[in-house]
């Protein structure tokens, strides 16, 4: 293998060793097993990575200034990370003087160097030069050949690796990421003696080609697939993850989720992420487990950083360097800018910081081999029965389609509207009732009651004539179960894919396609799940018969087919239906697109505002697009040739794609901002005057069909003559009410209730059978007894009587039936924080309830709780509660005057300890600290103990006091209910403990005596005991009350 002149290894045989790889095979399994397996947890071994976490920050600091911004900013709340900073900066400044001391400063001091003064300098330069990799041709452990961009690629993954650093490799769907990312991997295990662990995070549907190319291109790489059933995940973890038998792991994100606490005991090399759209949310499930996960580095492979803004980029860059990138806000304001004379400055600034982390390249740019791909919008029609669906679906929501709608409805009122046209585009027998029949039959029916249809069955029957493969890419699972029908009705051989097939299935059909002189002609394939993962090349027909909302989702879809090894020219068509929702759908589309070769393959920065987003004024736009002509009935014609139909696409395709192609960041945040939701047919609306009228769009006129009569139903009519007699309306069943023992209903209610159902399944004719017992465990004749009882019932049944009735009524609003199961468990857990008769501050935590409610529902509660089924623990919670509460304001009492006793407590305060307190790893000015903070803070405040923590992480006392700093809320808990128990015995004295026990044993022996002990309506006592509760800082405790040691400084 050629390599340059910088690199310092000479052979990438894998069957030569290096002494890494000798010393790897020399290694037991227990070795190896305590290589893969984490010691401590993510947290406490993230600290031990502090080389590289310097080294990682030189080079970016090195790079550009902006990082220095960032770091900054992320050192000014974290004080570990500024010393860390702070060292960096002394070591490059004394670097700098070092070397000026050398070559001399000034202009005066210029002159030639000593042979001594090169040699040192020389040998300086040596021992402090970094390892630097660059392969210059295909690594000979690849069984294959790269191209020369993967190669490039490749050198950059490893430059990412030598500078310690994690990135996203964005390469163009197509160009060979899988590829790249393997090689890489393959140079860590024979180049580095890094044979793993690596775990590679991949869709569901893209695990068996992971395993096929990991088995390809380095067969020699020990690859484990996690997935399966629950027995046989635990089996794979027990045998093969947790005894480190595997080099790679290959998993899904649904496994991740389901075994995150098997797979965080790993101490992993590299997380590899395929299709890392999926985490551009922080705040999912997903994206929050794998940042526990612990890594030297990570790798996300995505064809598509950026679909909507530049929070998602930001999202990327926090899971591979949150170190750097930890403040969202702080990023969005720093490439804010709504200054156009500072644009210039803005692409710079974030070319500069995407640079080290980011690769994209395109198809066009680096495969030449490889013919662009044609794309054109087909403009498609409406049949007779598309436009009568369509005008039905906006008639059926009138006014939200002319923009009368409410804040809180309105949006999704809109989005279901959107959804029912566009399936209406599609094919209208997406809906119930649309298709004609029983009995359904499969004809030329399913091609001419769909515009779409019609120019796909022309499609397809110009591109079978040439020898073209076609693939058929929809959102709607259903629409492809119409299109089966037409491929069985035309006599096309097919595959389909959809989010329900299974692992194997979907396999078995890709192999069958892509087999050789495979005669499938047609594949079938949802979007989102054949979109991802699947190489189709032997297919150069691309049918988008309906745009994602996100056109990144299409353009994965059309590169199933144009990737590498792709030998023809890949044509692919969009449907689209004039002047309807769809137009509007593709200029979003666009938007998005124009938007992602703004930022990502232009460097230029996006404004948070110019996220293209579907808003309730966009979708009322797009809803009115083209509704005047569908109610003025003008359908479209549709018996236009294939090839005028083509001709047409290709004009309109080129005129919107030099709309967008021309604007730049500027022009699109006007175009977003500007854009009118009430603009038809050329003409704003909005913009006319009041005076002159709003042009509403008018409900079409009701037409009166005559009727067909049949012969015999015409003789019926004249036989029976006359008016029919109107049917009898049946009676009301009456309102079911759900009585709950926490609503506090009175005990009458129920038997009027049942009254009332009695005498309605009178008034029906109800008939009890041996089916209302079914069920049971009583024999035929205990249920036959049963059942008459029943029946009898019915049949006396008599209507409640007017007494009857407002008896009723007056039982329902008597009780608290507005008080739902979570209301009522909330209202005891706010019993037991805030005390029973803290009216105001329990209904503080409602959104729907008053003081004066809460106050009438606990007044009926304490007087009817053992009503409640498993009322004693209930009681209990709120009991323990309050006597936790006043444990505190005790402590909190105790804590002020004993520090009130002190001047200077912080210097002077005395604290007694417990005479076995020689193990104590508190110092006594850390002790001082917390109670003096915890007095300040206030020991009721919420979140009292992440208070305390960060005071003193703002404390210059414990600037350099890691102990301390890295204490979490719940170590600090415990220690200061360590010291505040020290601190109420000093004023309760030695016996306090005893007393509290002998309490204790009096209790609990008269709670035996009663079955049921007395509650009060009043408070709880005030407790002058304190906890016997002991943390893992004290001594167990004795019969008797130690004796104390006074320790002051």
């Amino acid at each position: 293998m050629a390599v340059s002149e910088t690199i310092t290894y000479t052979n990438t045989s894998p069957f030569t060793n290096t002494p890494d790889q000798v010393n790897r095979t020399m290694e037991t399994s227990i070795e190896r097993k305590k290589r893969f397996i984490l010691k401590d947890d993510a947290k406490t071994e993230r600290l031990k990575d502090k080389h590289e976490t310097t080294k990682r920050f030189k080079y970016l600091l090195g790079l550009t200034d902006l990082f220095r911004h960032f770091l900054d900013m992320r050192s000014a709340k974290d004080p570990a990370l500024k010393k860390l900073i702070r060292q960096i900066d002394a070591e490059q400044r004394a670097q700098g003087s070092s070397t000026k001391k050398r070559n001399g400063s000034g202009a005066t001091s210029r002159r030639r160097k000593t042979e001594k003064e090169e040699d040192a300098e020389l040998m300086e330069d040596e021992e402090h030069e970094e390892d630097t990799t660059v392969l210059t041709e295909s690594p000979s452990y690849i069984h294959g050949k790269l191209r020369e961009y993967q190669i490039q690629g490749l050198n950059w993954l490893i430059s990412l690796h030598e500078n310690s650093l994690s990135g996203i490799l964005a390469d163009e769907m197509g160009l060979g990421k899988t590829l790249q990312t393997i090689s890489f991997l393959g140079y860590l295990r024979y180049n580095k003696g890094i044979d793993g662990p690596f775990i590679v995070i991949v869709p569901k549907s893209t695990l068996d080609n992971w395993r096929r190319e990991f088995a390809k291109w380095t067969p020699d790489v020990n690859v484990c697939v996690l997935q399966g059933t629950k027995e046989e995940r635990n089996e794979i973890i027990k045998d093969t993850i947790l005894e480190a038998k595997f080099d790679v792991l290959v998993t899904s994100f649904e496994m991740v989720i389901r075994e995150k606490a098997s797979l965080k005991k790993v101490a992993w090399q590299y997380i590899v992420v395929d299709e890392a759209h999926r985490i551009k949310n922080e705040e999912s499930a997903l994206s929050q487990i794998i940042r526990l996960f612990y890594s030297k580095n990570r790798l996300l492979i995505t064809g598509t950083p950026l679909q909507n803004n530049l929070h998602e980029l930001w999202a990327l860059l926090n899971f591979i360097l949150p170190d750097v990138f930890g403040d969202s806000e702080l990023f969005d304001q720093w490439f804010e800018n709504n200054d156009d004379d500072d644009q210039d400055t803005v692409v710079q600034q974030l070319h500069k910081v995407l640079s080290p982390f980011l690769l994209r390249r395109v198809k066009a740019d680096v495969e030449k081999s490889l013919l662009p791909k044609k794309e054109m919008n087909l403009y498609v029609g409406m049949s007779d029965m598309q436009v009568k669906w369509y005008k039905n679906l906006l008639e059926k929501d009138i006014d939200a389609v002319n923009g009368v709608v409410g804040k809180r409805d309105g949006k999704t009122r809109l989005l279901n509207i959107v959804m029912q046209l566009r399936k209406c585009c599609n094919h209208p027998y997406l809906f119930e009732g649309a298709e004609p029949g029983p009995p359904y039959t499969t004809d030329e029916h399913l091609v001419f009651n769909s515009g779409k249809m019609i120019v796909l069955d022309k499609l397809l029957k110009k591109m079978k004539e040439q020898g073209s493969r076609v693939l058929i890419f929809s959102q709607m699972s259903r629409l492809l179960d119409i299109l089966e029908d037409y491929c069985y009705f035309r006599d096309y051989e097919y595959c389909r894919i959809d989010g329900s097939t299974s692992h194997e299935d979907r396999i078995a059909a890709i192999d069958e396609y892509n087999a050789p002189d495979s005669d499938k002609f047609i594949f079938l394939l949802t979007t989102r799940a054949g979109g991802l993962g699947i190489n189709l090349t032997t297919a150069d027909i691309v049918v988008l018969y309906d745009s994602d909302w996100n056109p990144q989702a299409d353009l994965q879809a059309m590169d199933r087919a144009h990737r590498i090894g792709q030998k023809k020219q890949v044509h692919v068509y969009r449907f689209v239906t004039e002047k309807a929702i769809e137009e509007k759908v593709i200029e979003r589309a666009a938007q998005k697109l124009r938007l992602d070769q703004l930022v990502i393959q232009q460097g230029r920065s996006a404004n948070k505002n110019t996220a293209i987003g579907n808003t309730a004024d966009d979708l009322l736009g797009m809803i009115q697009f083209g509704a005047k002509e569908v109610f003025e009935n003008k359908a479209a014609s549709t018996d236009t040739d294939i090839d005028e139909i083509l001709k047409k696409g290709e004009e309109k395709t080129a005129t919107l794609n030099a709309k967008y192609s021309a604007l730049g960041l500027d022009d699109l945040q006007k175009f977003t901002s500007e854009h009118s939701a009430y603009e038809w047919n050329g003409e704003n609306f909005a913009k006319k005057n009041n005076d002159g009228g709003f042009t509403w769009i008018n409900p079409s006129k009701r037409e009166r069909k005559e009727l067909t009569y049949s012969v015999d139903g015409y003789y019926k009519d004249v036989l029976q003559g006359g008016k029919s007699t109107p049917q009898p309306r049946a009676p009301r069943a009456p309102k079911t009410i759900h009585i709950q023992d926490h609503q506090f209903f009175n005990p009458a209610v129920k038997e009027l209730l049942e009254k009332e159902q009695l005498y309605y399944k009178k008034t029906i004719n109800y008939k009890v059978t041996a089916a209302d017992f079914e069920g049971s465990d009583f024999d035929n004749d205990d249920i036959q007894k049963m059942r008459k009882e029943e029946q009898a019932k019915i049949n006396k049944a008599v209507p409640l009587t007017e007494e009857e009735e407002a008896l009723k009524q007056e039982y329902l609003e008597s009780a608290f039936s507005n008080w739902s199961r979570r209301d009522f468990t909330n209202f005891v857990q706010h019993c037991a924080k805030f005390g029973r008769d803290n009216y105001e501050l329990i209904a503080e935590q409602y959104s729907n309830k008053t003081a004066d409610d809460v106050k009438k529902y606990s007044s009926v509660f304490w007087d009817r709780y053992k009503e409640i089924d498993g009322y004693e623990k209930y009681i209990a919670q709120i009991e323990t509660g309050e006597k936790k509460a006043q444990k505190l304001v005790t402590q909190a009492k105790l804590l002020a005057q004993k520090i009130k006793q002190t001047d200077a407590p912080l210097d002077n305060m005395t604290i007694q300890y417990p005479p076995n307190n020689s193990k104590r790893i508190y110092s006594v000015s850390e002790d001082r600290f917390l109670l003096v903070t915890v007095n300040k803070i206030g020991l009721m405040t919420e979140n009292v103990w992440e208070k305390v923590k960060a005071e003193i992480r703002r404390s210059e006392m414990f600037r350099f006091d890691w102990f301390l700093s890295s204490r979490t809320p719940q170590e600090i808990a415990r220690r200061t209910n360590t010291l505040l128990l020290a601190v109420t015995r000093e004023f309760e004295g030695p016996d306090a403990l005893k007393r509290k026990r002998d309490r204790k044993a009096t209790t609990t022996s008269s709670a035996t005596t009663e079955n049921t002990p007395a509650l009060s309506r009043q408070g709880t006592p005030a407790l002058d005991e304190l906890s016997s509760k002991r943390t893992s800082e004290e001594a167990p405790e004795t019969s008797e009350a130690p004796a104390v040691k006074k320790v002051k400084v």
